[in-house]
């Protein structure tokens, strides 16, 4: 039986699943396609790091790994949803939980001191941060904003803040000393193993000594310099304050789960310098250096024996420095209190939609300095604001759009560099060297030095410009290779994409090459006057510019239709890019509302069933996916979206709309009778049950609800929950065959 495999992840995500997945198994059974769920959520990737501490009853697979080797085969035909990349605040929560609820874990060794702590602590870093993605992405990325969705935004557009151009709204960034600038890159001229270790005066660490990597691979060094890095925050606290604007620290702690949590680190001890100036021992000494953040800074104070003082010399250092932009100033949560609140990618577009403002303490919109200390894409964003500032803000009803082709395959720069990112123990020099003992790089670095190394594969690198041609093909659009040509990495990058693109037809396209800060003037450009324009870009910039373009066209990001055409003739189809929304959860426990909008999940399923047709000559699910795409297009024209108040429509709601539309476009089609036969009961059951059902769905509203875990929800509760209509339930459950 053909097999579309749909991944269980986190949070809202897998709330909606035990709503949406039950209709997606009954509507794809009819086309003799199994739907089967594979858990890579936080809670499931932990246990499958621990089988010998678990009871036969407990232990459960490792499906990440069985979906890593399924990626690499033809048969690969992958749903996935947005899942927690977790910061160490994440991990040691979800850690907990599971104890709580049975499971003999470990705790996280903050501070191995033999080799069973050693072992454990890798085991839970290899859970950590982008994890799952690195693993399945074998293949390059496709996103865009499908037909239907752009249009529907034209139709009715987000609200866009207005731009004053007085706007003291900046971007904040190094201008030495970081990784973009310290970057080294070679491209290997046979298959070889790379040692990375690093040489002081009187001893040496080698780090790694079993890189693997083949002729035609592109391998980057470089390293952030942390005096260049204090120089450049104390700065920039400085200017916030003289300038009389918010002070936001933007990073991605989660992807970036080495090096990012330890410039979080620095932005923190920044901030606070003069109470580290005065009480650095004992907090250091705590382990309170900032890494997870202020709030665990506050926590951790309740140990300490001086800690009402040092709280009441944070608390002074707070009203003294510049205003700090809140994520939700009701509780007093501020951009530093936990790594993983603030992320680069989704921060900055909502604040450039939002008139170029973040919130102060009192809620109130106010101008910000938005400090990304590594340069590498930072220009990016200060392109966009300051085109917003001159122009004043997007019009959704008139811009055009920006599809995104993204180098991402075989784990490519910096997404897969956690495995060779380290914090130097001491001073010396960092080599890159041959198993022929050639130093292929090295550095001169300090210990506190953040270095890390990037693998990007001949093959994917192949794999992307054909990519970036076929869609420049069938768009039509120009297209845009955003490399940096100041970027050592960006310049070996563009002579491979050079001679691939000469050994391929591009007559007819406009393809050109351009800085990303450059690519970005162009493109915003084109966008106020309606035109497409393609952007081809590294994996980093892929995440940032499909966040970045998506929400300013359409409000959000999660609307994206995101496709991996998998390097051995698979595919994976990931639901947009809205990440796994911990406030919905919250909501649910509070209220018994999810305002999760599921159309990322309709979109990737509609790819999904078409790929089916494609690889295994399913007819029938090629008529699934055509007519959910056309009841996609009813749902948005009805405004069947999620509503964020409770008592109204919530993704339950959705799912409903989206199940009778679905089964209109099947009842009515003439491509398969039998289908339709088959499915004009089911579309006559619910549209006429359709008062019943919405208002079983509404009656639960309201009051709090009991999820049973959050990391780690109960079965029996998350179903009662998410299925709340015997009506509904009733009528999809006789539809599986």
């Amino acid at each position: 039986m053909a097999k579309i495999i749909w991944t269980k992840t986190d949070e809202a995500p897998l709330l909606a699943t035990y709503s949406l997945k039950p209709i997606v198994e009954a509507f794809a059974s009819n086309a003799g396609v199994d739907v089967e769920t594979y858990d890579i959520s936080l809670a499931g990737r932990i246990l499958a790091q621990f089988p010998d501490y678990l009871g036969n009853d407990q232990r459960v697979p490792d499906f990440l790994e069985e979906l890593g080797e399924l990626a690499g085969t033809r048969d690969a035909n992958i749903v996935k949803l947005p899942n927690i990349s977790a910061s160490l605040v994440q991990l040691r929560k979800a850690i907990k939980e599971l104890q709580d609820a049975g499971f003999d874990i470990p705790d996280y060794p903050a501070n191995p001191t033999n080799e069973t702590q050693e072992d454990i602590r890798a085991r839970y870093d290899a859970v950590k941060g982008s994890a799952v993605n690195p693993v399945l992405r074998q293949g390059n990325s496709d996103r865009r904003a499908p037909r239907s969705v752009k249009n529907f935004a034209r139709k009715h557009p987000h609200s866009m803040g207005e731009w004053s151009a007085d706007s003291k709204t900046n971007v904040a960034t190094m201008t030495s000393g970081d990784f973009r600038h310290n970057e080294k890159s070679v491209i290997l001229d046979k298959d070889d193993t790379l040692t990375m270790k690093l040489v002081g005066e009187d001893k040496e660490r080698v780090f790694r000594d079993d890189v693997k990597v083949a002729a035609g691979d592109v391998v980057d060094a470089t390293f952030m310099s942390v005096k260049a890095l204090d120089a450049f925050l104390l700065e920039a606290v400085k200017r916030a304050k003289e300038e009389g604007i918010l002070f936001s620290v933007h990073l991605k702690a989660t992807m970036m789960k080495v090096s990012d949590p330890i410039l979080f680190g620095h932005a923190v001890r920044a901030f606070f310098k003069d109470v580290y100036d005065q009480y650095g021992t004992e907090l250091l000494e705590a382990g309170l250096d900032g890494e997870s953040g202020l709030g665990a800074i506050y926590s951790g104070l309740n140990d300490l024996n001086n800690g009402e003082e040092i709280r009441a010399a944070f608390d002074k250092a707070m009203a003294d420095g510049p205003a700090l932009a809140q994520v939700n100033s009701a509780k007093g949560i501020t951009n530093l209190h936990v790594p993983s609140d603030v992320i680069v990618d989704a921060s900055m577009p909502a604040m450039i939609r939002t008139s170029g403002h973040m919130w102060n303490a009192d809620d109130q919109e106010e101008d910000t300095l938005a400090v990304i200390p590594d340069s590498s894409y930072a220009g990016v964003y200060q392109a966009v604001i300051d085109d917003c500032r001159a122009n004043g803000a997007y019009d959704p009803t008139t811009m055009g759009t920006s599809p995104n082709v993204g180098l991402m395959a075989q784990k490519a720069e910096e997404y897969g560099s956690h495995d060779k990112t380290f914090k130097m123990p001491f001073d010396g020099t960092m080599q890159v060297v041959s198993s022929d003992g050639t130093v292929l790089m090295e550095h001169s670095v300090e210990k506190g030095d953040i270095w890390r190394s990037c693998h990007t594969g001949g093959p994917a690198i192949a794999d992307w410009v054909k990519l970036a041609v076929d869609r420049a093909r069938k768009s039509g659009m120009k297209t845009i290779f955003w490399l940096d040509p100041k970027r050592a990495h960006d310049t070996n990058i563009q002579q491979i994409a050079e001679k691939q693109l000469a050994d391929l037809d591009t007559d007819g396209l406009d393809i050109s090459f351009a800085s990303p800060e450059e690519a970005t003037k162009i493109t915003v450009d084109r966008i106020r006057r309606g035109e497409d324009t393609i952007s081809v870009t590294g994996n980093v910039l892929r995440d940032y510019n499909t966040d970045l373009f998506p929400i300013l066209e359409l409000g959000t990001s999660a609307k994206m239709l995101s496709v991996v055409p998998l390097m051995a003739g698979g595919g994976l189809f990931e639901t947009g890019a809205g990440g796994s929304a911990p406030k919905h959860v919250q909501q649910v426990e509070a209220e018994n509302h999810l305002r999760w909008d599921s159309l990322g999940e309709y979109l990737a399923l509609t790819e999904s069933f078409r790929h089916e047709q494609e690889k295994n000559d399913n007819a029938r699910a090629g008529v699934l996916g055509d007519t959910l795409d056309r009841a996609i297009e009813t749902f948005l024209d009805e405004g069947r979206s999620p509503s964020r108040k409770a008592g109204e429509i919530d993704d339950r709601g959705s799912h409903y709309f989206i199940a009778r539309y679905w089964a209109d476009e099947l009842a009515k089609q003439t491509d398969d009778t039998e289908l339709a036969s088959g499915f004009e009961k089911i579309a006559a059951e619910l549209r006429d049950n359709e008062e019943t059902i919405l208002q079983e769905l509404l009656d639960v509203q309201g009051s709090p609800s009991d999820l049973g875990g959050y990391y780690w929800f109960d079965e029996e509760k998350v179903t009662k929950v998410m299925r709340p209509s015997e009506t509904f339930n009733r009528i999809i459950d006789q539809l599986e065959n």
